[in-house]
């Protein structure tokens, strides 16, 4: 299956001019099986569609992506979005509590949201890196990927779309089937995958190196 890990939608991301319906539509178009949506500081969409739903035959899963004092991480599993900024350490304590999974988001982008070199501390309790972010330059994914490499920690890859152009530029491809949010959280704790980019209408491997990881992973 392949999965954009991380978008916002505009209800409940005020930076974000993607409509939900929107989005599934154009993901559903370039053939994409889900999507996450991950808005910021908050996952109130739940309250509307639970933690995952099938809408027009597209999976959606509803995470948070949270700014904590040292960067951006996005949660799923964490029902509870802390309403005031927190640390890192403090908001990965309270995901790895109710079992749900904590992926670096975009570490090494230039905007000072990203976890950085924080990664080595926090990376026991990290389940996974966006290696491979579609807002952010090339070179800086390869920072966060090489560096995941070295801390064996797997990578993903999603758009950060806020708006329609850039759902699915960069995605995840999982092996086997994910139904709903529980399998979403078991498959990055536990499965096989490597982040993908979209090319006209299809999806390749995300960088040549990524051919090396595949390889590494059994893939």
């Amino acid at each position: 299956m392949i999965i954009d890990c991380h978008m916002h939608e505009s209800k409940y991301s005020s930076d974000s001019r993607l409509d939900l319906y929107q989005a599934i539509k154009e993901a559903k178009s370039i053939g994409l099986d889900g999507i996450c949506i991950t808005n910021h500081d908050n996952n109130l969409l739940r309250k509307e569609i639970g933690d995952s739903a099938y809408i027009d035959g597209l999976l959606v899963i509803v995470g948070a992506e949270v700014f904590t004092f040292e960067g951006d991480i996005l949660t799923f599993g964490l029902k509870d979005i802390p309403k005031e900024r927190v640390s890192a350490q403090k908001l990965l304590r309270l995901v790895e509590k109710e079992k749900g999974i904590a992926i670096a988001a975009h570490p090494f982008r230039n905007n000072n949201r990203g976890i950085g070199r924080h990664m080595i501390r926090l990376a026991p309790f990290l389940s996974a890196v966006e290696a491979f972010n579609g807002s952010t330059y090339y070179e800086d994914n390869m920072e966060a990927y090489t560096l995941a490499a070295t801390l064996k920690l797997p990578v993903l890859g999603a758009s950060d779309a806020h708006r329609v152009e850039k759902v699915g530029c960069y995605a995840t491809y999982f092996e086997g089937e994910i139904r709903d949010h529980k399998d979403f959280i078991e498959a990055v704790k536990y499965s096989s995958y490597y982040p993908v980019m979209r090319q006209g209408r299809e999806f390749v491997v995300a960088a040549p190196e990524i051919e090396e990881y595949k390889k590494s992973s059994g893939l």
